[in-house]
């Protein structure tokens, strides 16, 4: 009995362990010309490393591409990822930037919404929508914007898309209608819509 019971809280402490090896986070940036995309050169180092790709983000901006990634792993594979990051950042011309972190508190409470604006361009058009959610407490989990010229008329456009978290304790209706009525004061044609996967 004595035995089964070791046997039990041996196993548990393994599998905490194991747990506690995930909890190792390495936050990457990399900033580089388009032409020179260092992805493949990253994701390798961190599958040599014995670390996981957790997430990812790669977007093209101008001319340069920005690349953040999220690499999970024991805390000996994490350090060796560092060096060799470290290296990289010697050998490749490209700005690059890594840290530590730990994982995301359980956001459960938070209904993902996509929100989509389309508008004639013009200055300050994200700080007043992003001030919006900043006063109902709702956080930017993402955000894509460009502007563009409109193939009928040449006119300069403004589209975005903002991915937030509601807290699960906010009236979505009165918050859609504060935000369209925000948005027909400023002009902007705009909807808002739970994400759906």
């Amino acid at each position: 009995m004595r035995s089964t019971l070791r046997r039990q809280a041996s196993l548990k402490s393994t599998s905490g362990s194991a747990r506690s090896g995930n909890d190792n986070q390495l936050l990457i940036h990399a900033l580089t010309t388009s032409t020179q995309s260092p992805l493949l050169a990253l994701a390798r180092r961190i599958a040599d490393a014995g670390c996981n790709l957790s997430e990812s983000r790669v977007a093209t901006i101008g001319t340069e591409t920005s690349l953040m990634l999220l690499a999970s792993g024991a805390w000996d594979a994490l350090a060796k990822l560092e060096t060799a990051l470290a290296k990289l950042t010697r050998d490749e011309s490209m700005r690059l930037v890594h840290y530590r972190t730990g994982p995301r508190e359980n956001s459960s409470h938070l209904l993902p919404y996509l929100v989509e604006v389309v508008a004639a361009d013009r200055p300050g058009i994200v700080a007043r929508i992003v001030d919006f959610f900043s006063q109902h407490g709702i956080s930017v989990e993402q955000l894509n914007s460009t502007r563009y010229h409109a193939m009928q008329t040449g006119a300069e456009m403004f589209q975005a898309q903002f991915t937030i978290g509601i807290p699960a304790e906010i009236h979505i209706a009165a918050l859609r209608d504060d935000f369209l009525e925000l948005c027909d004061g400023l002009n902007l044609d705009a909807i808002m819509d739970p994400v759906k996967f």
